[in-house]
């Protein structure tokens, strides 16, 4: 379980604009999702096995709170960390995790929210579903040469995208500008030919958390892109939507 919470909050919280996520569980399936607060990015995820301690529909709020006592000193051997189940209504749901050192002596209770709660908080966006026209592998390199223009060309939030024969070119500014431009991957298979802007921080903060080999990157000439990185534990699948 301890491994599992941290894979969470690492690919959510740890970005810095998903602060609060939703599980949805079943004898089949884990379920977790998010969304930014600015709706610039909807995330939609899913365990590689069904967890049944946490089945039901629940929110986990304040992940800084969580990571908190994840990173714990009195927490990092021997310890308990477990799902807290209560009776409500006639129906065992999860209510919350509870800490607990080796010896006893150290506790800590985190507070899930409950179903009314998080379907208030976070009101699900449906995600349509679009034709992704290109779809890469981004390699370190490519990761590292986006993220030098992006410091380059701080004063611009957002890049376009266009293939350019085979190859798939990021563009900050214009001729009215500062402006920089790099190919970010070769060899690609596929068209855009409409210049979409999308949002610099977000995309990089994702791409940045990708272990080499484990994220693709798709996106669609109707205007959304796709990150899809699988941890082992969770397949995450962030869906960022074109600004004008």
């Amino acid at each position: 379980m301890q491994d599992l919470l941290k894979d969470i909050v690492s690919h959510t919280h740890n970005l810095g604009f998903l602060n609060v996520v939703k599980i949805t569980g079943d004898e089949e399936s884990t379920k977790i999702d998010s969304m930014a607060d600015d709706r610039t990015v909807i995330m939609y995820a899913k365990t590689a096995n069904p967890y049944p301690d946490m089945i039901g529909t629940f929110g986990m709020p304040q992940l800084n709170k969580l990571k908190y006592l994840l990173d714990g000193a009195e927490y990092k051997e021997g310890a308990t960390i477990e799902i807290v189940q209560e009776d409500r209504n006639g129906e065992t749901i999860p209510t919350g995790i509870h800490f607990e050192n080796k010896d006893g002596d150290f506790k800590n209770d985190y507070r899930f929210m409950n179903i009314a709660q998080i379907n208030e908080k976070l009101k699900t966006v449906k995600f349509n579903g679009v034709k992704w026209d290109v779809t890469i592998q981004p390699s370190l390199q490519a990761v590292q040469r986006f993220a030098f223009q992006a410091g380059a060309n701080s004063e611009h939030t957002s890049f376009t995208a266009k293939t350019d024969g085979d190859k798939l070119k990021f563009t900050f500014g214009d001729q009215a500008s500062h402006a920089g431009e790099f190919i970010f991957a070769t060899g690609v298979t596929g068209k855009l030919s409409k210049a979409w802007a999308w949002p610099v921080a977000p995309v990089l903060s994702i791409l940045k958390i990708a272990d080499v080999g484990n994220a693709t990157m798709s996106l669609s000439d109707n205007g959304a892109l796709r990150i899809t990185i699988d941890s082992g534990l969770v397949q995450y699948e962030y869906i960022i939507p074109a600004g004008a």
